[in-house]
Parts: C-alpha cells; structure tokens; sequence
C-alpha cells in the first residue's frame, strides 16, 4: 500500500469563473483510521455543478470549503483498513470523502455498494444521488400526470437524463433542452425524447413553442438564466416547475437581473417549488429500489464521462461549465479489484 497520499486542497476562492489557480495539489502521508474508523482507497470520485458553491464563503445548503484544506466529494471506494465492526477490508462503500486517494471515514458515515448488481461507478450516478434527484424532483415535487408536456433544461446531464426518462416511463410528452448536437442525438435516438432543442444553436422561445404547442405542463430546471425564460413564457395553466440547479448563474460575479415571472405565474396559477435531495433521506432506499428495477428492465439508459486520474479532478469540474460530459461526470482513480 502506497505510504503517500495525494489530496485537491482549496487554494483559493475564486473570482467569478474557477480556473486551476484556484486548486492545490498535494501530497501527504497516507492517513491511519482510529476506532471506529476506516481507510477508504478511492476508485470513482464524482465532480457537480453545486461544488460550485461550496468555493464560496457564503451561507447556502452546502457547507463552504475551507481556503488550505481538502475539498470533498461523493465518492466510491474500497476499504483497505477498518477499525469499525459493520466493514471488512475489500468492502465497497459510498461516502462524502475527499479529493484524494486515500481517506478516512467514520464507519456509520458510509454506505455499502453490491458490485454485483452494477458496475460500482453507478453508486454515484444513475443509481446515487443524482438519479435520487430526478426522482424525488420529478414525482414528488412535479407530480407529472400521463399526457402532461414536460421539459428538462441540462437534459442530457446525470440529473437531466434520467428524469426525462422517468417522465416518458409516467406516460409524459419530454422535450429535453441541451447544448450539442450529440446529446440532442442521445436524448431523441436513444433516451427517446420526443424532442430536444439545442440553446446553443436554436432560437429557444420559439422552439419552445413549436415544440410545446399546449404549454409546459412541467418544467425542471437544470440551468436558469435565458433557458428558463424562455420556458416560463409558455407554461400551460396549474404547471409545476422544479428548480434543481442554476448553473448558467453559479460563476455570476453580480445578480444578473432579467425577466421577472411572477405576473405569469399568477396567470397560470403555476407552481415553483426548488429540491434538495436530502429532505427526502428516508426515502432513499424507495429510490434506489425503484432505479435500480428500472436500470435492470431498460426503462432507464445511462451514460458516464469518464476522466483518468485524480490529477485531472479540477479539469473534470471545469468542464461542467462548458458542458462536455453527457451523463454523469466522474474521475477514476483507481481500478476495482487492482492489487495496490
């Protein structure tokens, strides 16, 4: 077992958009786990957008990182040592841990991954907390009814994704908002949307519109900014929109001001409601039961972006902002089943 450890500390708080000056990478001893403890060797480490916020020091649902010390991350992993009764060496778990190739966790802090009923990676997409999200998001809070028109801003990302296939799976009509024309592919050829629009490339109001022809019904927002105007300007009446993320907004050095919707939502006595994924905590492993049946039956696809390495994590995060994964974003750090 490697005697070093290399950790992503937080160098400094960044300044509008983040870049490499705002990461160190360093390298330490290898930590030894107490009672109760045990050491976790990395093999998948996930990137998100709301990491985004935690480079602030601000208030928000996520506490902020400290300037000098690691940032953390959901990650899954292969106990190497344990001091705690309810894990064993080889063990696979799934925990908040830290940008690194070693960490210590608190045994009752982490939970077990089956690498027999998936490849372990999904412990952090499709079958964790993003695919939790567009669960609990679209039913719970978008409470989507068989024939109800639902659009999905950042729909080919690990949230996006899934719940536009959820929604085809609750008999909706889905029309998915994406950047490239490969996702626009992905989401129409294989994930069968009814339609996608690329806000790069189209005219978004108006393609709304074609493609919306009776209203949104339900729209869960991803993104923010210029999209999610668009999409408000066509809501159908007692229409449900899901806020999830904002991430056209999260490097705003300023409160950008722009179109203020509640005159519409008088109008169409509509509904916003945001989702944080935590509230519903006892209900994960309803969730998760219900994903993992619908990823096994084929009602729900997947797809994962890769990067090699734990020296590239803050190119992986980066990349978030200028949307070049489809699927889940994840850093591979080490192989399953390697010897150390």
């Amino acid at each position: 077992m490697a005697e070093t450890n290399r950790v992503w500390l937080l160098a400094q708080r960044p300044d509008g958009r983040p870049d490499m000056d705002c990461f160190e990478f360093a390298e330490r001893q290898r930590p030894v786990p107490g009672d109760g403890e045990v050491l976790v060797r990395t093999l998948y480490m996930s990137v998100d957008p709301y990491m985004r916020g935690r480079m602030r020091d601000a208030e928000s649902y996520a506490e902020p990182w400290t300037v000098g010390e690691p940032m953390q991350a959901g990650v899954v992993g292969e106990i190497v040592a344990s001091n705690h009764h309810a894990w064993e060496e080889g063990d696979v778990v799934n925990g908040n841990l830290r940008w690194a190739d070693y960490a210590i966790a608190k045994g009752h802090e982490l939970v077990g991954v089956n690498p027999d009923l998936a490849p372990v990676s999904t412990a952090l997409g499709v079958l964790g907390m993003p695919a939790r999200t567009a669960y609990f998001g679209l039913l719970d809070v978008g409470d989507p009814k068989p024939g109800d028109t639902v659009v999905v801003s950042g729909a080919a990302g690990a949230v996006g994704s899934v719940v536009g296939q959820i929604a085809r799976h609750a008999g909706c009509r889905v029309v998915g908002v994406a950047g490239s024309e490969e996702k626009i592919s992905w989401l129409t050829d294989e994930l069968g949307f009814d339609a996608a629009i690329n806000y790069k490339d189209d005219d978004v109001r108006a393609r709304v519109r074609e493609a919306c022809p009776d209203g949104v019904d339900v729209y869960f927002d991803n993104v923010g900014g210029p999209v999610t105007d668009a999409v408000m300007d066509n809501l159908s009446v007692r229409a449900r929109v899901v806020i999830c993320g904002q991430i056209s907004l999260y490097n705003a050095q300023e409160r950008p001001t722009g179109p203020r919707h509640f005159g519409t939502l008088i109008q169409k006595r509509a509904r916003v409601e945001g989702i944080l994924v935590r509230d519903y905590e006892d209900r994960y492993e309803e969730a998760n039961e219900r994903l993992a049946r619908w990823v096994n039956d084929g009602t729900v696809q997947y797809r994962e972006t890769v990067t090699d390495g734990l020296e590239r994590a803050p190119e992986a995060f980066l990349g978030l902002f200028d949307g070049e994964n489809i699927g889940k974003q994840l850093v591979q750090v080490a192989e399953y089943g390697d010897e150390e």
